[in-house]
């Protein structure tokens, strides 16, 4: 086998197309787990981009002009650790320096799907270098993919000067029928045609063969037609098998310049499996020993060899993609030193993207706010205030709205901010994604991911619709910026249906992401501090569409405690607090004034702002007892959603004033009042829990 391949370039080439399926075949089999039927069909697709075109660097994964390949059909994952280990793929670790070590290993692929393994069921983007982005649920690599090539399409615009092209990549996902289905993609495809996005070419496997069968259960619309009506270039590649015409579909991709394309390939799922090629079994399940051997033995390979890597395998691909594509980031590196000369500070800009620095004075024209108990101002109000004085100095900061921008008031409307739009208008920073919020979030990530600062912005009853991609973002530890306003049942006249309750607690389950609600708005402008500053951690700010009171805070403690999660604003004036009053958002003016009262009354009163749970919960034990001591029991908090979780904090018998049920159709006043938010209705609670402790 090995001696015909050295003879003959074409069968070198099968050799390695064979060398990806049995890989995957083996790992599948030894697992008892996972999905060989794509990587088996799907192997001289992949093989024919990586080797022949993909500007991927297998010695320096994370080179900032490298191609994108995105694994949409995340299930296919041993198809992606196959060409990372054959390829020589090398690991970075967090602080982005290189390192010697495989980032697949021969064991790792042993180990598919178990604990420690660097193959993962599903690619993870933080575990495996060389991955460049998370994709379990399907669709989600398409709508990111959209992110990147915008990414893509930004720093071409920003950074590119005559005689210096420092960005200039392109982004590959291959995609399934499933991937086809899922709405998040189509979202994605429909604001891709918009943008006219020529750096993004998706790859269908157009196999027709789901889990449950074929694809005419339920799937039977003509996807090519579908895509040239969403704007796109779609060209065909009758056979998966024919390399040629595999590689001239790609070469036509790189030819265009006024769309994205789509390549519809023509599969045979688990091809080469005598009894299970093209059937749903090849799907999801492995082949079977049997099977496995048959299999081998229609590529031509030894039944009995597992995990076989034969001669020459491995200097083939360093001798096309990693030979390539050392040239091209050498040439690149090259470029950069002479940029850097000539353009100082956009090189400066460059490097610190890349390992998410903060630019010099990013925050020098950050607002604060005067006291206003009477009039006040809206914490989405203030944000923009603090969004418009950060954008100038931090060019990378791009984003937009799901067509509520006047709404959440997330516009940046400095001069020369500008809209992101198509062809000659790719250096804006306004992002408009149309009323497609799940497209947003994952859009969201590619930029992340392609090291752009990432905003999002809709209104919080809709987090749910963008939940998915926003998990993904803290899967990930990528720092994206999500902007939910209208907070609260407050939102009024427009009814249950837009007044979150349950959204809030929904946010505050997922590991690694940070939510701010913010009591004013000094602690809004607190809250864009601490977000800026995130690096692996996705934030979720939480903000109101009603003027909120500005406290005065000569009188009240600084805002600044905000970064800590929570602090103590308002305290007894002599000796230990005799009762808590916990509040977020809105509803701490709610507990002021119950303070207030209190006050009067003799009673000594604590009144706690509580931004950020998740915050409060990073710091020490003695600051966390400091705040809320644990030998105060009579405790009340006050949030204007659902009472979840807020056990942990005010215990059993704590007071809980919050949501027990959904939201009513009427003005803010009486919704208020209906539902408990009111001074008084705290102030009560308060006086309950102190005659509990006392007894």
């Amino acid at each position: 086998m090995n001696d015909a391949a050295a003879k003959d370039g074409v069968s070198l080439d099968q050799l390695c197309i064979n060398t990806i399926r049995t890989l995957s075949i083996d790992a599948v089999q030894q697992a008892k787990s996972g999905h060989p039927g794509t990587p088996m069909s799907m192997a001289p697709v992949a093989y024919t981009l990586w080797q022949r075109f993909l500007r991927f660097d297998p010695q320096d994964p994370i080179w900032p002009n490298r191609d994108r390949f995105v694994l949409s059909a995340g299930h296919a994952s041993m198809l992606l650790y196959s060409l990372l280990h054959l390829t020589g793929t090398r690991a970075v670790d967090a602080k982005y320096e290189t390192l010697g070590e495989l980032s697949v290993k021969l064991e790792d692929i042993e180990r598919f799907r178990q604990i420690d393994s660097k193959c993962t069921g599903h690619p993870e983007y933080h575990l495996t270098s060389g991955v460049e982005t998370t994709t379990g649920p399907l669709g989600q690599g398409c709508a990111t993919s959209v992110g990147m090539a915008t990414a893509g399409a930004w720093m071409a615009q920003y950074f590119n000067r005559p005689g210096f092209t420092m960005f200039d990549y392109d982004v590959y996902v291959l995609c399934s029928d499933g991937d086809m289905m899922e709405g998040v993609a189509s979202e994605a495809a429909s604001l891709a045609g918009h943008l006219k996005l020529s750096n993004l070419c998706w790859i269908y496997d157009d196999n027709h063969v789901t889990i449950e069968g074929h694809t005419d259960l339920a799937f039977t619309e003509d996807v090519g037609k579908r895509f040239a009506a969403y704007g796109w270039k779609v060209r065909h590649v009758a056979d998966a098998n024919n390399t040629d015409e595999v590689a001239k579909a790609i070469a036509g991709f790189r030819r265009t310049k006024d769309a994205p394309t789509l390549i519809m390939v023509h599969s045979e799922i688990g091809y080469g499996s005598p009894h299970k090629q093209d059937t749903s079994e090849a799907h999801g399940e492995p082949l079977g020993e049997e099977e496995v051997k048959l299999t081998k033995r229609t590529y031509g390979w030894p039944e009995n060899a597992k995990f076989l890597i034969p001669d020459g395998v491995r200097e083939h691909f360093a001798q096309g993609i990693g030979a390539r594509a050392a040239k091209l980031r050498h040439g690149w590196e090259r470029r950069l030193k002479s940029y850097a000369r000539q353009h100082p500070e956009l090189a400066d800009h460059i490097e610190r993207m890349q390992t998410r620095e903060l630019p010099h004075g990013w925050d020098a024209d950050l607002p604060s706010f005067p006291a206003d108990m009477e009039k006040g101002i809206a914490t989405r109000t203030a944000s923009a205030k603090a969004l418009n004085a950060i954008a100038p100095r931090f060019p990378w900061l791009l984003g937009g709205a799901a067509d509520l921008g006047s709404s959440t008031q997330t516009r940046l409307t400095y001069q020369g901010a500008g809209e992101f739009e198509a062809e000659d208008h790719y250096s804006g920073r306004n992002m408009h994604f149309g009323i497609r919020e799940h497209a947003m979030a994952a859009i969201m990530n590619g930029l992340a991911l392609s090291k752009v600062r990432s905003y999002g912005s809709t209104y919080l009853i809709f987090s749910d619709y963008l939940k998915p991609a926003l998990r993904l973002s803290a899967i990930m530890e990528v720092p994206a910026i999500y902007v939910f306003s209208h907070d609260s049942i407050g939102v009024g006249e427009d009814g249950p249906t837009h007044q979150p309750v349950e959204q809030l607690i929904a946010l505050r389950a997922i590991p690694g992401l940070i939510t701010i609600r913010p009591a004013d708005a000094n602690e809004t402008t607190e809250m864009w501090r601490v977000v800026m500053a995130l690096k692996h951690q996705p934030a979720c700010l939480i903000l109101s569409r009603e003027p909120l009171p500005v406290f005065d805070r000569t009188q009240y403690a600084p805002a600044s405690g905000l970064a800590r999660g929570a602090y103590v604003m308002a305290d007894a004036e002599s000796g230990a607090p005799e009762v808590l009053l916990i509040g977020t958002g809105s509803e701490v003016r709610l507990c002021l004034a119950a303070y207030e009262d209190l006050k009067k009354e003799g009673v000594r009163a604590r009144v706690v702002s509580m931004p950020s749970w998740e915050l409060f919960q990073m710091q020490d034990d003695a600051y966390r007892k400091d705040v809320l001591p644990p030998a105060v029991k009579a405790r009340v908090s006050v949030e204007a959603g659902s009472i979840l979780g807020w056990d942990h904090y005010v215990g059993e018998r704590g007071a809980k004033i919050g949501m027990h049920t959904f939201g009513s159709s009427a003005p803010l006043k009486d919704l208020m009042k209906r539902f408990g938010f009111t001074p008084d209705a705290v102030l009560e609670a308060a006086r309950q829990q102190l005659a509990e402790a006392k007894k």
